[in-house]
């Protein structure tokens, strides 16, 4: 049986002090000893050490939102893999389709990150998923699948991996995949791990869906038999809503 994982990203919001405030919110209203599924929050670089520091101890992880390929060097505004590492983190999200959209970031560049990440212990959640204009075309399992297949280059073991796929239609948009749309994704992205590095490898891998997860569509969402949990970007900031979303993957 898979463990599901719920992880919220905050992208670019909060302050220092915001984020304490939210994480304490977090931790609160979770409770002490909850083991249902795994969490974790992505805060901004600069809040990473103050969320950390107050969820220490508790079941929420620490998760970096990206990291570069490179440990040093002339590289004005990033953050490197052993940097968030040392920050505390547990896991990095790779790949996001606002790095892709926004940043430059690419198929290749997203597997050098994916591959640095993993040489400094990090785990890696790997985001994938395609546009609305690539859905109408009708080229979303080619997108999809040549996102996998480029993004895990060279990975040779992928224990450490989980898998996102967001469909960049639904994310910040309001519009969710209906449960049947991300089930057929999931089974798509799990089959050609399948493809990858075989069956068992693929049947242990986490799955987890974006795209404008709420409380009122969780439930359904994680009772698909290949979605293992969520990423979680606007309810991720109302911890009421962040909570009730983990507790519906439990």
């Amino acid at each position: 049986m898979r463990r599901k994982i719920v992880v919220g990203n905050w992208k670019m919001n909060n302050t220092i002090t915001e984020s304490a405030a939210l994480a304490t919110a977090i931790v609160g209203e979770l409770g002490a000893g909850f083991s249902g599924c795994e969490v974790g929050i992505a805060p901004t670089f600069i809040a990473l050490q103050e969320a950390g520091s107050i969820i220490e101890g508790s079941a929420v992880q620490l998760v970096a939102q990206n990291c570069h390929y490179e440990n040093d060097g002339a590289f004005t505004g990033e953050v490197s893999a052993r940097m968030v590492k040392a920050a505390g983190c547990s896991y990095v999200i790779i790949g996001h389709s606002e790095r892709r959209q926004f940043f430059g970031e690419t198929n290749a560049t997203v597997n050098l990150r994916v591959k640095k990440a993993l040489s400094e212990g990090l785990k890696v959640i790997l985001c994938v998923g395609e546009t609305l204009g690539e859905r109408e075309s009708g080229i979303m399992a080619s997108v999809v699948t040549t996102q996998v297949r480029e993004g895990l280059a060279g990975v040779s073991d992928i224990t450490e991996i989980v898998v996102a796929y967001e469909p960049v239609w639904a994310i910040g948009t309001g519009k969710t995949a209906s449960s049947a749309q991300a089930e057929e994704v999931h089974l798509l992205i799990r089959t050609t791990i399948a493809e990858l590095y075989g069956q068992k490898a693929a049947s242990h891998l986490r799955i987890q869906y974006g795209g404008s997860v709420k409380p009122s569509n969780a439930v359904e969402l994680f009772a698909m038999p290949n979605i293992d949990g969520g990423l979680i970007g606007g309810a991720a900031l109302n911890a009421a809503d962040f909570v009730a979303i983990i507790r519906a993957a439990s």
